[in-house]
């Protein structure tokens, strides 16, 4: 029997975004025994596109999780650490404002003419006066993993056009020519907050400006199972009093709407979404460093918790027998 076919789908949410996918990660290596870098493609979104290319450089996922509780490292990880460039500071959330010109008019006269393939978010990003923040020494911490080169497995990465307003997947063949640590610096690029990053000529921004998770990117693709890790939505109905239920909500309601298009062609998706105690762990401040050795034990525990149920390994079982 062929061995089953399997996406990875990582989504967006800053710093403790990335602590999330540690934790799951890690839970699935440790009791599913199935190691992410097995995926057969990975879509990153934003802190997902960073966990990917780390993924794809050969980081086990137990070491993503260790490296954010500041623990040893195994062999693996430290031969990918000493190929890193220099490690960039989390900088301060905060808008501010440059003197660069904001990308709205073009955006505008463009998805003016082509309503249907632009969303809001995209639009509003393209509004933002661009930010401050360099995003340079993103891409200066990834290329040296890759020396200039593509991934080997497949690495697809979301961002988004300022002069458009669309997605552009960075790793597909109609894609701009760009490094992994180009399309990782535009894929982070919070509007309004980082600088837009320059790729052929046109400026891009976060991907997850079109999508938290980019899912519906695998619509065509014949894959068995698709795993998504979304840290910016929730589990469940929750009734958790937080002002940054609705806005989660909304990105669980964005997936399901993605999920269906993908289960439609009978692929599996398995959604990995914070709870409760989740998301009391990663706070309301995505790019907050201190909370990351809390949302991996976190998140780990709460998927330990899920994996322990017959009907979750029932649906993972392409992957765990």
């Amino acid at each position: 029997m062929a061995d089953p076919q399997v996406g990875l789908v990582l989504g967006a949410g800053g710093v403790v975004g990335s602590a999330f996918h540690a934790g799951v990660l890690a839970a699935l290596a440790a009791f599913g025994k199935w190691d992410a870098r097995r995926a057969d493609i990975v879509v990153g979104t934003s802190a997902g596109s960073l966990t990917g290319a780390f993924l794809r450089a050969g980081f086990p996922p137990a070491d993503l999780a260790a490296r954010a509780r500041g623990e040893e490292l195994s062999s693996e990880s430290a031969h990918v650490l000493g190929r890193m460039g220099p490690v960039p500071e989390t900088p301060a959330f905060g808008f501010g404002r440059s003197t660069r010109e904001s990308a709205t008019p073009r955006a505008l006269d463009w998805s003016s003419l082509r309503p249907w393939q632009v969303r809001p978010g995209a639009i509003m990003a393209a509004m933002l006066p661009p930010g401050s923040t360099p995003s340079d020494p993103i891409r200066r911490f990834v290329d040296p993993i890759y020396g200039g080169a593509w991934a080997d497995s497949t690495l697809w990465i979301c961002a988004v056009s300022l002069r458009t307003a669309r997605r552009v997947v960075f790793g597909r063949a109609e894609a701009p020519p760009a490094s992994i640590g180009q399309a990782v610096a535009g894929s982070c690029a919070i509007p309004g907050f980082f600088e837009p990053v320059p790729i052929g000529g046109d400026e891009y921004v976060d991907g997850g400006a079109h999508s938290p998770t980019n899912l519906d990117v695998l619509r065509r693709e014949e894959l068995d199972l698709v795993i998504v890790i979304s840290p910016m939505s929730t589990a469940g109905r929750s009734l958790r009093l937080s002002p940054d239920v609705p806005f989660r909500r909304w990105c669980r309601n964005r997936l399901a709407n993605e999920a269906r298009t993908i289960q439609r062609s009978g692929t599996h998706v398995v959604t990995f979404q914070p709870n409760v105690a989740d998301q009391k762990a990663m706070g309301l401040n995505a790019m907050d460093p201190k909370r990351r050795a809390a949302v991996v034990r976190q998140a780990f525990e709460s998927t330990r918790r899920r994996l322990e149920r017959a009907d979750l390994r029932s649906k993972l079982a392409p992957i765990f027998d």
